[in-house]
């Protein structure tokens, strides 16, 4: 039976660092060698030639880490005052395609994988080559009279044949470039068609040029979108004497892949151990992801490969903490939204793997947080949102129109009314290494605490994670549920392949 490709391990020998595929560092020909993120070259387009924005339009701050999960944002006390406390906290955001690409693609359309076509991370449909960008969220803000501001990683593979490129729809762009964008103290960056490389650490250096791009926007008048994408705590380089070694096969030197925190923040979780849920270092019985039980050494590198997680995101959050402060000093603060997610979830051992992409809670789940003019604050949601709900949010907010049909909702209303109910979620999958769009590695629907999921070749498998949280039981050969698995079943038949108005977009009131 197919099975997902999580990540691999990390080769010491290599230097590899990318998650899902063995990446050899590029070279740095034409690298410009800036010490300092400044002089980042013209910005591409003039704002002066962009139409007049609607009257009284708020700004929006997106802010994403890469495979960020559910349970890190624990340990992120400048997000919870800042942001979580000043606004709402959506405790079930999913990512429909819980890998790298399809989520952030889905960021950039509003539309489910299957209709934007990024599937996967590599191969036949995918990567950034596989992405249509010329209609995308940027290109419809731009429209309606906004500055637009990009900084981090982009798509995975951006860069590697053309370091130059600027994708349409931004008015400032500062990129960080393949392969080296996992390379956390030596990343180049497309500053708007100019390659740098400047000194210091990836996610300070995002997070400085966040200001920069803030405080740099030459007409203060216009409504802006800014999107800071910071790379912590997916895995990364360089290697550390205390990365965690785990014998693999016959390769004593072999590793589980791991991030790299900035220097100030190494060991400061040295005691964190996994969380204690249910879930951990158990696989779901009568699953096809089930999967043989891991050594206590493999148990103790997770742990270490979960600590360094923490770590890592440590500088993210003290970014955060920065950048309100920049909308706080340009007198911005007010009137903006800031919207703090992350791409996809992650396990360390929960299910009995490591990784993303399968439909289990952690893989599937994010971490979303909302703050800005009209929302309430201290409140937390079960509010189920996605990241296409995002986009096309984000889109309200600046009364752009999209040019592509999407998928996902304008959910601020129901946020700044406090509503809450079941929503119908279609998730689904594709192999790492690249597949046709009909040959998903399953697709499925997340209702409620109900997720249903039909791996391709397979038997459907069920959770009910009221009673079930850790989805260590698959119910669907229970006769009790044999009614909820035949409405599951038929709403995914109908929407695995929806698009625009045809996907679900209703709310069911709570009960």
């Amino acid at each position: 039976m197919p099975q997902p490709v999580l990540p691999r391990r990390r080769y010491r020998s290599l230097g590899v660092w990318a998650v899902s595929t063995l990446m050899l560092a590029a070279g740095l020909q034409g690298c410009s060698d800036d010490p300092l993120p400044g002089d980042l070259g013209e910005r591409p387009s003039a704002t002066a030639e962009l139409p007049t924005p609607r009257a009284g339009a708020a700004n929006v701050v997106l802010i994403t880490a890469d495979d960020m999960d559910v349970d890190d944002v624990a340990h992120m006390p400048h997000l919870q005052r800042l942001v979580a406390d000043q606004g709402v906290t959506l405790s079930d955001g999913l990512a429909p395609t819980p890998i790298c690409v399809p989520a952030r693609a889905s960021l950039l359309s509003g539309q489910y994988a299957h209709n934007h076509g990024a599937l996967t991370i590599e191969g036949r449909n995918g990567g950034f080559k596989s992405f249509r960008d010329d209609e995308t969220l940027p290109v419809w803000l731009q429209s309606a009279g906004y500055d637009t501001l990009f900084v981090g990683k982009y798509l995975n593979g951006y860069g590697v044949k053309r370091k130059t490129y600027v994708p349409p729809g931004w008015s400032d762009f500062r990129a960080s470039i393949d392969f080296t964008t996992y390379s956390f103290t030596d990343t180049e960056f497309n500053a708007n068609g100019r390659v740098v490389k400047p000194e210091g650490y990836s996610s300070d250096l995002i997070g400085e040029m966040t200001g920069e791009m803030l405080a740099e926007r030459p007409d203060k008048e216009r409504p802006f979108y800014l999107w800071a994408n910071y790379v912590a705590p997916h895995t990364g380089g360089p290697d550390e004497s205390d990365d965690p070694k785990v014998v693999f096969g016959d390769d004593p030197d072999a590793q589980l892949s791991t991030t790299y925190p900035a220097e100030r923040h190494r060991n400061s979780f040295s005691d964190e151990e996994l969380p204690d849920v249910p879930e951990m270092w158990q696989g779901p019985d009568d699953s096809r992801w089930s999967s043989e039980p891991h050594s206590e050494n493999y148990h103790a590198a997770m742990r270490e490969v979960n600590q360094q997680r923490i770590e890592s995101l440590q500088a993210v959050d003290e970014a955060i903490r920065d950048t309100v402060r920049s909308l706080r000093e340009e007198g911005e603060l007010d009137d903006t939204y800031i919207i703090v997610t992350s791409d996809n979830g992650f396990m360390t051992g929960h299910n009995n793997k490591m990784g993303k992409l399968l439909p289990f809670d952690n893989s599937l789940r994010i971490p979303i947080f909302m703050r800005g003019p009209g929302l309430p604050k201290g409140v937390t949601t079960d509010l189920a949102v996605t990241n296409p709900d995002l986009a096309v949010t984000i889109a309200a907010i600046a009364g752009a129109k999209p040019a592509r049909a999407v998928d996902g909702v304008d959910v601020l209303p129901w946020l700044e009314k406090g509503e809450t109910g079941r929503r119908v979620i279609p998730i689904e999958g594709w192999p790492v290494g690249g597949a046709r769009a009909k040959a998903r590695m399953y697709s499925g629907i997340r209702y409620g605490d109900l997720t249903y999921v039909k791996p391709r070749g397979g038997d459907a498998e069920l959770y009910d994670r009221r009673v079930d949280p850790g989805e260590l039981h698959n119910v669907a050969g229970d006769p009790a549920y044999a009614e909820i698995l035949d409405r599951l079943a038929q709403w995914d038949k109908r929407y695995r392949d929806c698009a625009g108005d045809s996907c679900p977009r209703e709310l069911e009131p709570a009960e």
